[in-house]
């Protein structure tokens, strides 16, 4: 199996890969939008991105490109986040920190209290800032502790995120809808198209009729109009199962559309 990750070697993302399947081939894109047109474009079997932080939230950039092409997801894996300030210099010769603007925002206040007069450098990826913190000793990264062996960098400090339970929930992305476990996911996308008043209750009604568990809604703009939403919804269940079945039927029939963009094992405990 071949599965595309974001970023060098050194990334989250490679943690993520790994979990998932040990034995995989993996290859290395520069952003996400890079890991998911390999699969498109059948380079690879499947495609590992991130999806969500508990600190920061959606990364929505993955929910666009969900929305944007006929993509499955077929599995998940959580991943426990704990930055690391790595540099070939010491600390009082920093003058730019980089990483990726997720993690930039997860250490926020550290950069804070600690780099006050610093340049705060977003780059595509964790690993790639390792990369490139190694070409300088005036430039740290924010990343692994596997970015500082694999680039030759010092620690300089560890687990400075902003709280300690960071945990980053990344997607698998593949062609093919695994079965049903036991223990399994939904994700759907849905727009309601008619803005009248309590539609987005009475959709969410069907689910508590058939004590359908949802794990996540969210919203995002449609990109067409002001106040134009679409909602992103995660359930507990597989769309083999008899209730999630006629349940999303009885969905399908009250709004503008439905996409069903995965059924798929739920995640084990964060790695």
């Amino acid at each position: 199996m071949i599965i595309a990750i974001l970023g060098p070697q050194g990334s989250f993302c490679e943690k993520a890969a790994n979990q998932w399947n040990s034995l995989a081939e993996l290859r290395h894109y520069d952003d996400i939008p890079d890991a998911v047109d390999a699969l498109l474009r059948n380079e690879v079997d499947s495609s590992i991105v991130p999806i969500e932080n508990s600190l920061e939230g959606s990364v929505t950039l993955t929910l666009d490109l969900l929305m944007e092409h006929q993509l499955k997801i077929i599995g998940e894996v959580t991943v426990r986040i704990k930055h690391c300030l790595l540099s070939k210099g010491d600390y009082n010769r920093i003058k730019i920190i980089m990483s990726h603007h997720q993690a930039l925002s997860q250490c926020r206040k550290y950069i804070k209290t600690n780099f006050k007069n610093v340049e705060v450098r977003p780059v595509l990826s964790t690993s790639q800032a390792a990369r490139l913190a190694s070409e300088s000793k005036e430039t740290a990264a924010i990343a692994s502790r596997e970015s500082a062996d694999i680039y030759g960098l010092s620690i300089l400090d560890e687990n400075i995120q902003d709280v300690n339970e960071n945990v980053t929930r990344f997607i698998v992305i593949g062609k093919n809808t695994p079965p049903a476990t036991g223990n399994d996911k939904t994700s759907i996308i849905i727009y309601l198209e008619k803005n009248r008043p309590g539609a987005l209750y009475e959709i969410l009604g069907e689910f508590a009729d058939k004590d359908i568990d949802l794990t996540r809604i969210e919203s995002r703009p449609t990109k067409k109009i002001l106040g134009d939403y679409l909602f992103y919804i995660d359930l507990k269940g597989h769309i083999e199962e008899k209730a999630i079945k006629e349940t999303l039927e009885k969905v399908k029939a009250k709004v503008g559309m439905l996409k069903i963009i995965g059924s798929y094992p739920a995640a084990k405990n964060p790695g």
